[in-house]
Order: C-alpha cells, then sequence, then structure tokens
C-alpha cells in the first residue's frame, strides 16, 4: 500500500480509538472526557509504538472551533470586567516571565553536568527555552536559532502540556470547583444560517493571521473575530455542542502523536526533572493565583486556570467545560502567550548574549 493511502488510514485509526477513549471516559464522569480520553489513549498507543497519526487540517478546524466558540463569551460586560483587571493580567505576565526564567536555570543547574556532551552554551539555551511558559513550537523554533537542543525543548513543553492538561482539571473536578460562571455566552441556541455566516467570518481571520506570519492563527484570528461581532452585539449562533466535542478530541490527539516509543529514552532524567519541576510550577502558579482572587475579587478556580503553566486552548476549554470564567481565563492566556512570544526571545539576548 502506498503512503498516500497509508497516511489517511492511520489517522483514521487513530480518530477511532480516541472516539472509543472518550466514550470510556463519558461512562466513568472523569473531567473533560473529550480531551483527556483521547490525549492519554492515543500518548500510551504512540509510546507502545502504535503507528498513530494526526492531520494538521483537522487540528486547525479543532482550533478555529473552539477560539470561536470561546470569542462567544466576551459581551461588552465581560470585556469592561476584564478591561478593569489588566493590572492583574499584566502582573500574571511578569510572573510567568520569572518563573520560567527560573525553572529554566533549575534545569541547567541540575544537568549542566550530567550532559558534558553538551556544551555550556547549548545547556543553557536549552534549559531557558525549556522552562520558558509558551507553546511548544514556539520556543523550540526560538531554541534552535541559538543553537539549542531542540529534541530536549520539545520533550520539555510536550511532557509539560500533557501534565498540566491531566493534573488541573481532575484536581479542579474532584474539589469541586465548577459551575462558577461569571457571565454565559450571550447566545446558547444554534441557528444554521447565523452558524455559516459566523464559520465564513471567522476563516477570514484565520487566513488573515496565517498570512500575516502570527503564531496560532486558527485560534487567534477566529477568537478576535468571534469577539469582535460578540461585542458589536451581532448575536449570529451558537457552536453546537458535538463541534466542540469533536474540536477538543482533534487537539487532544495532536498532541497525544507527539508521544513516541523514542520519547522516553530522551534523557530519562532531563524528562523527570521537567516532571517533577511542572508539579512544582502548578503549586506555585495556584498559590499566585489565590494572591490574585484575594486583590481581584474573582475566584481562585477561574484564576488558577487563567495563571496555570499550560496552554491557551487547552485552559480555555477546561475552562468551558467546568463553566470557570471563560473570558477571563481566555484573556490572561492569551496574553500571556503573546508577551512570551515578544520577550523570551530579546530576555535571553540581555541575560546571555555577552556570556554566551
Amino acid at each position: 500500500m502506498s503512503a498516500s493511502f497509508r497516511f489517511p488510514l492511520r489517522v483514521a485509526a487513530t480518530l477511532a480509538l480516541a472516539l472509543a477513549a472518550a466514550a470510556l471516559c463519558l461512562a466513568l464522569h472523569t473531567p473533560l472526557p473529550w480531551m483527556i480520553g483521547p490525549l492519554l489513549a492515543v500518548s500510551l498507543a504512540s509510546i507502545a509504538g502504535a503507528p498513530t497519526a494526526s492531520a494538521n487540517g483537522l487540528r486547525n478546524v479543532g482550533q478555529w472551533t473552539i477560539g470561536t466558540a470561546l470569542g462567544l463569551y466576551f459581551t461588552p460586560q465581560v470585556v469592561a470586567l476584564v478591561a478593569s483587571i489588566w493590572w492583574a493580567i499584566v502582573l500574571a505576565i511578569a510572573w510567568a516571565l520569572v518563573i520560567g526564567g527560573l525553572f529554566g536555570r533549575w534545569l541547567e543547574w541540575q544537568h549542566g553536568r550530567r550532559m558534558p556532551h553538551i556544551t555550556l552554551r547549548s545547556m543553557r539555551a536549552t534549559a531557558y527555552f525549556s522552562g520558558a511558559i509558551g507553546g511548544a513550537s514556539e520556543m523550540t523554533l526560538m531554541a534552535e536559532r541559538v543553537g539549542a537542543r531542540t529534541d530536549l525543548v520539545a520533550a520539555a513543553h510536550s511532557l509539560r502540556l500533557m501534565i498540566v492538561t491531566l493534573v488541573i482539571p481532575f484536581a479542579m473536578q474532584w474539589s469541586g470547583l465548577h459551575g462558577l460562571e461569571i457571565q454565559p455566552p450571550a447566545l446558547r441556541n444554534v441557528q444554521w444560517g447565523g452558524l455559516v455566516v459566523l464559520a465564513l467570518a471567522t476563516g477570514v481571520g484565520a487566513v488573515a493571521m496565517r498570512a500575516t506570519g502570527r503564531n496560532n492563527p486558527w485560534f487567534i484570528g477566529p477568537l478576535l473575530v468571534a469577539i469582535g461581532f460578540t461585542v458589536g452585539g451581532w448575536q449570529l449562533s451558537a457552536v453546537p455542542q458535538w463541534l466542540s466535542n469533536a474540536a477538543q478530541l482533534v487537539i487532544a490527539v495532536s498532541l497525544g502523536v507527539r508521544f513516541s516509543r523514542e520519547f522516553l529514552h530522551t534523557a530519562p532524567r532531563w524528562l523527570l526533572s521537567v516532571a517533577g519541576g511542572t508539579v512544582m510550577l502548578i503549586a506555585l502558579c495556584a498559590g499566585f493565583a489565590f494572591v490574585l482572587a484575594w486583590a481581584t475579587g474573582l475566584h481562585p478556580a477561574t484564576l488558577i486556570l487563567g495563571t496555570s503553566p499550560g496552554g491557551i486552548a487547552e485552559m480555555s476549554i477546561t475552562a468551558k467545560v467546568l463553566q470557570l470564567g471563560v473570558p477571563v481565563v481566555t484573556a490572561f492566556q492569551v496574553c500571556r502567550l503573546i508577551a512570551v512570544l515578544l520577550l523570551v526571545g530579546p530576555m535571553y539576548g540581555w541575560l546571555y548574549g555577552r556570556k554566551a
């Protein structure tokens, strides 16, 4: 069988596995069944050597769907609320930069001497960009430009994102922190004509963001367009729940296929340090969230998701499913990602440019 036929079959088989895992999680009443079940099943299958595969097009459509659904929460009242806590968002950005930098220094201290085959400059860059709380692909690309071990950087971010995606939803469900939505989306009914218009408009936003070379175009573009419609009072349609569920599934699959049999053999001590450090990051960010909650009057659960060291889509989906202040979580995560992408690279030059 030719490669052109094998890949679609691998994608279809992986999706079937993910769907079965989601059904099992639904039966077990786990949090985020459409994300956690597929993520665990596909990750374990990939590590076991199964020929799992993910289609980039499906992942993009999943991000497009989630970005659109989240944008429908940003009513004028919610936007005013988010704008009123701009200072808290700035503090959260500063916190992410500092704690990510400290995490990177700790990784360098832990492994600088244990990996003598890696030069001091390469180890420093590898640890720095592995510790930064940003997107895996963006951090890996930045790390490559300064001579870091990109395999270790990509492995660190993939493992961190997986741990955060698994730990926080379970912690939220077990603690009973859900159903605390500040304000639900303005429109809950699906209107098919309006949905078509919304899909076309948000699709244009995604294509425009991609054409200008922006990061996360299939998420950020639809999010901004949907926010524009919602703030302007144009209530076109809600996003069908089944479509949101399917989007969660394909996003989880795209994360799960990053893992492979070779993944566990990629510097096991390095991965163990990343795992332990990620758990510590979650705990420290939770503590910071409680301080912000006291200062802003918002619920701690919302700010735990907003400041957690996870990804935008994953944490926003968690907020949406558990009804934990979707606009605030999304605003915190989006602003942090933009700031990290703009500042992490220059900060490396300021801190280590002359030494390197």
